[in-house]
């Protein structure tokens, strides 16, 4: 199925699609599985979620496992200049998505054709993981009860990692992330005239500076946490005093005092730096995705598949927690399952507008999800 698969791939990278607005993706998925003889194929499960059901040969064990795949692209605009590059300007698959459903259709086919296992197998195909949180909407319509899954398991690729590598840890693996939003309010006035206005671009350029303070001088070295800044806005050219400005980034932490002490001293910096030039400002947090904790029994299962799969000196099972964030985490919630990393080889970064799925990693995404599931439920 190797070129099949490719060819899917490189059409849902031409054709990327944002959040939960997926006709095109959800559709060309439940095509897919419906033309493989999936048992059951639910569409708009989490507003645009699919789900696909392949009964194996007998059901006396009673076992399901769901497998799970990422559909959604970025706002970002591809610079790849491949001959399947992004057909939507500003719309990219940055983050390997399409690699993620390809690899899940190629298991759900072969899956469907052999039915080699004792038990049940969900084809879970998620919207809205960039931001999101898709996994949650499917968990909050139902997925796991609705299909009594039992196990649930992801697979992420990883630009890091040579091809035909895995690497994954048992408890917490992805950091839980926030975004913050900081308003500061001055007061305009003629450039002329300092005295009259108050500028809001000088305490929020400080702020910035400031608040990279916080990982270094008020964490317990021994702990993770990554304060991020990725926009810096207000005025416009002119003679006038900026009235107000704003400044929106990303937190992220492993353990809850780390959490306590990022958004304290986010709120601390801003008030009191904004005050000292008699400037206004208030600090808006939105928790966005917990940390993802893989199940240990359920690790070692999937590293043990993996080993079987791509060999034993092919997988870390011990991998340094990534302070990335991943919405699976609310699947993670609800049932023990495992996300690990499989090996992109040398390309650009996650996020890169230069970035491409490797197809080399097809195959062993594709035989891992075979033997996993006939592994946790054999006949």
């Amino acid at each position: 199925m190797y070129d099949d698969i490719i060819a899917w791939r490189r059409d849902l990278h031409a054709h990327p699609e944002l959040g939960y607005d997926l006709p095109r993706t959800a559709s060309f998925v439940a095509d897919k599985l419906r033309a493989f003889g999936c048992d059951e194929v639910m569409e708009g499960v989490g507003k645009s979620g699919v789900v696909g059901v392949v009964h194996g040969r007998r059901q006396s064990s009673g076992k399901v496992i769901g497998l799970r795949a990422d559909m959604d692209a970025l706002p970002i605009q591809e610079t790849t200049g491949l001959a399947y590059a992004s057909k939507t300007d500003g719309r990219m698959h940055a983050c390997g998505h399409d690699g993620h459903t390809a690899m899940l259709l190629g298991a759900a086919k072969t899956l469907a054709k052999t039915r080699d296992f004792d038990g049940t197998a969900v084809l879970i195909f998620q919207p809205a993981e960039e931001g999101h949180a898709g996994a949650k909407a499917m968990c909050d319509d139902g997925l796991m009860t609705r299909w009594e899954i039992g196990k649930v398991f992801a697979l992420h690729n990883e630009p890091d990692l040579a091809i035909g590598r895995f690497a994954t840890r048992p408890g917490p693996f992805g950091a839980a992330v926030a975004s913050f939003k900081v308003t500061i309010d001055g007061k305009a006035a003629h450039s002329s005239s300092p005295q009259a206005g108050v500028d809001a671009l000088l305490p929020a350029a400080n702020i910035l500076i400031a608040l990279q303070t916080i990982i270094s001088r008020n964490l317990d070295p021994l702990k993770s946490g990554v304060i991020s800044i990725g926009s810096f806005l207000g005025g416009q050219p002119g003679s006038t005093f900026v009235q107000s400005s704003e400044i929106r980034g990303l937190a992220r932490w492993f353990e809850p005092d780390v959490r306590d002490t990022l958004q304290r001293r986010i709120v601390e910096i801003v008030e009191g730096i904004a005050t000292s030039y008699g400037a206004n400002a208030k600090v808006g947090f939105r928790s966005l995705y917990p940390v993802v904790v893989n199940d240990p029994a359920e690790t070692a299962f999937a590293a043990e598949v993996a080993r079987a799969v791509m060999g034993p000196d092919a997988v870390d099972a011990d991998h340094p927690r990534i302070m990335g964030s991943e919405d699976f985490a609310f699947m993670l919630e609800q049932r023990p399952g495992n996300i690990a990393m499989l090996g992109n080889g040398g390309t650009a970064g996650l996020h890169d507008p230069a970035y491409d799925f490797n197809d080399a990693a097809i195959p062993f995404g594709v035989a891992y999800w075979k033997r996993l599931v006939e592994a946790g439920m054999p006949v």
